[in-house]
């Protein structure tokens, strides 16, 4: 049976270590309870902000700490919610003058653990705060009772909402901006192969030769349906028009990600980067950022995510704001 070179025992531990070692002016770790922090932040910023969620989907959040970005990111272990006293204390570490402000991804586990910390730092008397990211369109369906769970657009709200603080904005109007750039995000996952289970080894679903887990879920749920691979062409297609469908209005400008799930090479992710932004275009849309690579990764699964946020004019200046992470790269404007 396969297995990841790395022993379940301190995983996470071991990769933050050396996370914070490779990037000794940007970040540091603390350990008890255990979450990784910004050394720097904007002198204009006057409000923390702190995401962070189950292990295996590195460079997601704690590569994106940083200047520009998150204050603080805090990981459960892998696929598993971080507990309420790391949100606590990383988020009294992070808060600024107007308090803090958390980033959600919508899991249960996060949402209870955020919310418990949320309390804690209220009856502290510190203000929070929380933003929900919902964006995967595979659980957008009355039978979903939890709603749409958070994947790719995880990383758009905190790069949009780092450059916000970075402008002064306060605690109300961050929370309010950040609910905004949610609403008007969504993605798809598609899989050919599931990632290798983390505790036992081997593949932690089988999927028949030539067969697609279309929905697949960043923690390897299954989707509603596993369907025959259609040709890259008409997969991609199929992806985009159910994005564009479901897309909410804004002024005819676009962020696309094009994700891989952790074994999906560079190769394939630019060329259904190519084919996406020609879909895009020929709809009229006009991409206004891109990023392109592996961000939200299940472990080591084969497969990518697409995603999209609609714009609003007044967005841009936070998606083109400095920002200095480890993971996160320039972006460059198509305008």
């Amino acid at each position: 049976m396969k297995r990841l070179f790395l022993p379940a025992d301190h995983a996470v531990e071991h990769a933050l270590h050396g996370l914070v070692l490779s990037h000794p002016g940007l970040l540091r770790l603390n350990e008890d309870p255990l979450y990784v922090a910004a050394r720097e932040r904007h002198p204009a910023r006057r409000v923390g902000l702190v995401s962070g969620g189950g292990s295996g989907h590195e460079p997601l959040h704690t590569g994106f700490v940083g200047s520009g970005m998150l204050d603080a990111a805090v990981p459960g272990r892998v696929f598993a919610s971080p507990h309420n006293r790391q949100i606590l204390e990383a988020s009294r570490d992070a808060a600024g003058e107007s308090g803090v402000l958390h980033i959600v991804k919508n899991y249960t586990g996060d949402r209870i653990n955020f919310g418990i910390a949320a309390e804690r730092l209220r009856a502290d008397g510190i203000p929070v705060r929380r933003v929900l990211v919902d964006d995967d369109l595979a659980t957008d369906s009355a039978e979903t009772a939890t709603g749409r769970r958070g994947t790719g657009a995880a990383v758009l709200v905190e790069k949009l909402l780092g450059g916000a603080a970075d402008h002064g904005l306060g605690l109300d109007a961050l929370a309010s901006l950040g609910t905004r750039f949610a609403a008007a995000s969504r993605s798809v996952a598609v899989a050919s192969r599931a990632q290798t289970s983390f505790a036992r080894g081997g593949d932690a679903f089988e999927l028949p030769d030539g067969a697609l887990e279309y929905g697949v879920g960043i923690h390897g749920e299954r989707a509603v349906s596993t369907v025959d691979h259609p040709g890259f062409d008409q997969l991609v297609d199929r992806m985009t028009r159910q994005l564009l469908a479901a897309l909410p209005r804004g002024t005819g400008a676009v962020l696309l990600l094009v994700n891989g799930l952790g074994a999906t090479t560079q190769l394939e992710l630019q060329a259904v980067h190519s084919r996406v932004s020609g879909l895009l275009e020929t709809s009229g849309l006009d991409v206004a950022g891109r990023l392109v690579g592996t961000f939200v990764p299940a472990l080591d699964m084969s497969g990518f995510s697409l995603t999209l946020t609609a714009l609003h004019d007044d967005w841009l200046p936070y998606w083109h704001a400095p920002a200095r992470t480890p993971a996160f790269p320039l972006t460059e404007s198509t305008r």
